[in-house]
């Protein structure tokens, strides 16, 4: 198998582990007759700092769960594929950051869902690449604004927004800009020269099974 089959696979892996956890739970609240709302975080009170912790596992019904699940699994993919030497790292500061920023200042109510780790992926992407001024990756930042931008209404405390936890939001998306400019030495670097996307001997794998180096994110400055 070739090391972008691999680093293909591998990227798929932890984002449908994780998807698997929160569908599991759901399924269990179901069966069981439960709610987990209280595994949500709860600001400032010690009730709500397990929610640090488990309240992207838990969500309302199973239509809030499945709109969280394709960008779960987009942005998750995308981590995980193009800046796979940082991304466990980056997605678990997210996890656990965004939860304690929605503790730290957010309204008297429990915060549940995965809304703000998708927030903070969204927000690491569409940055990231930018301030890298790597070409692939400024591709994939232009494309996460597209298809993703619109989320930024709803971190803001919109009428239309305070049935949810727009502090949730917000909390993971200045997370996800922040790590971006934390990490932004570490990951993929901008290749020495733009000649260097450039493969002579022709596309796919060399004859040593190696990725030819244009197709390679991770490269060293």
């Amino acid at each position: 198998m070739s090391l972008e089959k691999r680093r293909l696979i591998h990227s798929v892996i932890f984002p449908l582990f994780f998807l698997f956890v929160i569908f599991c739970i759901k399924l269990i609240e179901e069966l069981e007759h439960l709610r987990f709302t209280e595994l949500g975080v709860k600001p400032l009170c010690a009730e709500g700092v397990l929610g640090i912790f488990t309240s992207p596992l838990v969500h309302g019904d199973w239509g809030h769960l499945y709109s969280n699940s394709v960008s779960l699994l987009v942005l998750g993919v995308a981590l995980f594929y193009f800046y796979n030497k940082i991304a466990y790292k980056v997605f678990i500061l997210i996890y656990l950051l965004s939860g304690l920023g929605t503790w730290l200042a957010a309204r008297d109510l429990w915060h549940i869902g995965a809304s703000g780790v998708i927030y903070g992926l969204a927000g690491f992407l569409a940055l990231s690449g930018i301030i890298r001024r790597h070409l692939r990756l400024i591709a994939i930042s232009f494309i996460v604004i597209f298809f993703y931008g619109s989320l930024v209404w709803g971190a803001l405390p919109l009428k239309f927004n305070l049935p949810y936890s727009w502090e949730g939001h917000f909390w993971g998306g200045l997370v996800g800009l922040i790590l971006a400019v934390v990490y932004r030495r570490e990951g993929p670097q901008r290749p020495k020269s733009p000649f260097d996307f450039e493969d002579e001997e022709g596309e796919g794998d060399s004859e040593d099974g190696e990725v030819p180096y244009w197709m390679k994110t991770d490269v060293e400055p």
